[in-house]
């Protein structure tokens, strides 16, 4: 069965605590909202019970942040790309955030399995003091189970319109990047910490949250295949490749609790699912 699942996700401000309210269509879900930084910033979890897609399914996510909302949203558990026999698999997200607006997406890692052929797209609109912080981690294959990523391909789509775009398409039979010195090294996993400004950064901020990424990088197992730069003066990036996730997510999340304290002088707020 193939399926199409579309999920509506507004963030309100209701007497000063910022709640979520959502309509879906087939198997996506939100699950109950979670306060464990007070009514200002309200954490969500998102779920797709099929737990994975395959060739020809669709995932269409939209998502709203009113004026002065924080919300963070995370998954329980991977995506997955399953196997298909010819039809592309989808994930299309499409986050508005409105004046002086918040928004945190920390989905846990995609698994791109053998033989799958999958595009993820992100489309994000910002509203000139809005800010946006993202979380992509992007595993190919199985290495533990010794499942690799031999065949198929994965298309990666992060796009904030007239200010920055990332397309790229991880082909696995492309020895030269999948293998090479310029390209992935034989590593398994990418992955990718972003912060986007609806307004120019100032030269000082942006700087001194890229010398505060390095400073986590250097000291890191994976300072020799991650880095840090800003490709436009509203958008901050830091890739890490890795051999597995785990190490990948270590680094990333040690970097987004240290953006989140600089920017946003909140302290580390791990949602409560990560622990479980």
């Amino acid at each position: 069965m193939v399926w199409h699942a579309q999920l509506q996700l507004d963030y309100r401000l209701e007497r000063q605590r910022t709640v979520a309210r959502h309509q879906h269509q087939g198997p996506l879900r939100i699950l109950q909202s979670l306060y464990p930084e007070g009514d200002t910033v309200c954490h969500n979890v998102l779920v797709h019970p099929p737990g994975g897609l395959v060739g020809g399914d669709t995932l269409d996510l939209q998502i709203t942040a009113a004026e002065g909302t924080h919300g963070l949203i995370t998954t329980p558990g991977a995506t997955r790309f399953y196997r298909s026999s010819g039809a592309r698999a989808t994930q299309r997200t499409q986050i508005r955030l409105k004046a002086q607006a918040r928004l945190e997406w920390l989905p846990l890692e995609t698994i791109c399995h053998n033989e799958c052929l999958a595009e993820n797209r992100l489309t994000l609109s910002l509203a000139p003091d809005a800010e946006f912080m993202g979380l992509d981690i992007t595993a190919l294959g199985l290495p533990h189970a010794q499942l690799p990523f031999k065949l198929g391909s994965f298309q990666q789509h992060i796009e904030v319109p007239g200010v920055w775009l990332e397309r790229g398409r991880i082909d696995a039979t492309d020895r030269t990047l999948m293998q090479g010195r310029c390209g992935l090294q034989g590593m398994a996993c990418v992955g990718t910490l972003f912060f986007v400004a609806g307004i120019a950064l100032s030269r000082t901020r942006r700087q001194t949250a890229l010398e505060l990424a390095r400073a986590l990088i250097d000291a890191h197992p994976l300072r020799l295949t991650a880095g840090a730069t800003s490709p436009t003066d509203q958008v901050l990036v830091v890739r890490a490749i890795a051999p597995v996730v785990e190490s990948n997510t270590d680094l990333l999340r040690k970097i987004w609790h240290g953006w989140r304290q600089y920017f946003w002088q909140l302290n580390a707020a791990s949602p409560r699912i990560w622990a479980t």
